[in-house]
């Protein structure tokens, strides 16, 4: 009889320690208005803890700062991180740098090559990568398929290097007894070896004289082109399509630049600017002889000046 007398008396007094605890977080709560409270992960747990072993009965009556279901959400949360355990590490392991960058440059090297032709240019190596793993690397590096991917111009110098010669024209003014004249002068270099030959200077840069800048570049052991099988022009109309037929039958394939495209024969070009900016542009000749001697110093002043540094002139 006592012992029910005390039970129903400690459950009074815990009932009334819950209204009153719950009456205190409703004032407090009012005091915050309609800021948010801010939880750490740290409260989050412990409320999480409590609110599971009060059930979702007793919470609906008693929980002010959250709902029961969210904080039997937490505690659902705090289960799944604690029995989650990290996941093994995968077996396969990545590409390498050297192998991506190995990739990226036969495909743009080689413009023909698709996934798998890489795939075995890899495997003669010694390296084993997966088609769809070149395929994504090349995408990521902005490397389109075979059909979409151009031939760089400069794939296409590196691919016929040594065998590979650019020509121009530079212009002028020769003081002679009708005034001042313009010549132009034909000049070929070599791109590997660097060896520039000028062939020839005119008033008249006529079919004639063309004809014979020809042969001059495909006689015999002397013509700059003997060992050569392409030669880069611009599309002057000095290069005319009968010019270009008699260095064809020399077996010379010559190939027009673009338009407006300097950079397309850009060793001539620049090997003009310096031959005239050191030179022809600061005195004018005086005579047809003249000129000649005059192309030959200017040449020792710009091989003197390392503008061209590595050439050679015949």
């Amino acid at each position: 009889m006592v012992l029910l007398v005390l039970t129903g008396w400690l459950e009074r007094r815990e009932r009334e320690a819950i209204a009153y605890l719950i009456e205190e977080n409703c004032l407090l709560r009012r005091q915050l208005g309609e800021r948010r409270l801010q939880l750490t992960d740290d409260d989050r747990r412990r409320l999480a803890v409590r609110a599971v072993r009060v059930g979702r009965r007793m919470l609906c009556e008693i929980a002010t700062i959250a709902t029961p279901d969210t904080l039997l959400r937490w505690h659902r949360q705090l289960v799944a991180r604690k029995w989650t355990y990290p996941r093994p590490r995968s077996s396969r392991r990545g590409v390498l740098a050297e192998i991506r960058r190995l990739i990226v440059r036969m495909a743009e090297e080689n413009p023909t090559w698709g996934y798998t032709r890489i795939q075995g240019a890899l495997k003669n190596l010694g390296h084993r990568v997966g088609r769809s793993t070149i395929a994504r690397i090349l995408k990521a590096a902005g490397v389109p398929p075979v059909p979409e991917r151009p031939t760089s111009w400069q794939t296409f110098l590196r691919a016929h290097w040594g065998a590979i010669a650019g020509a121009d024209f530079f212009t002028t003014e020769v003081w002679t007894w009708r005034g001042l004249v313009t010549f132009y002068t034909v000049v070929v270099i070599d791109l590997a070896s660097r060896r520039v030959q000028i062939v020839g200077s005119t008033s008249h840069p006529n079919d004639l004289f063309m004809h014979q800048v020809s042969r001059t570049l495909t006689v015999g052991d002397a013509g700059l082109l003997r060992h050569h099988g392409l030669l880069i022009c611009d599309r002057d109309r000095k290069w005319s399509q009968h010019v270009r037929r008699l260095l064809g039958d020399a077996g010379i394939h010559v190939v027009l630049t673009p338009v407006r495209a300097p950079n397309a024969n850009a060793y001539a070009e620049r090997f003009v600017r310096s031959i005239k900016e050191e030179c022809l542009e600061r005195m004018i000749p005086m005579g047809e002889r003249h000129f000649p001697g005059l192309c030959a110093s200017s040449w020792h002043i710009i091989t003197a000046s390392g503008i061209t540094k590595g050439c050679r002139i015949d």
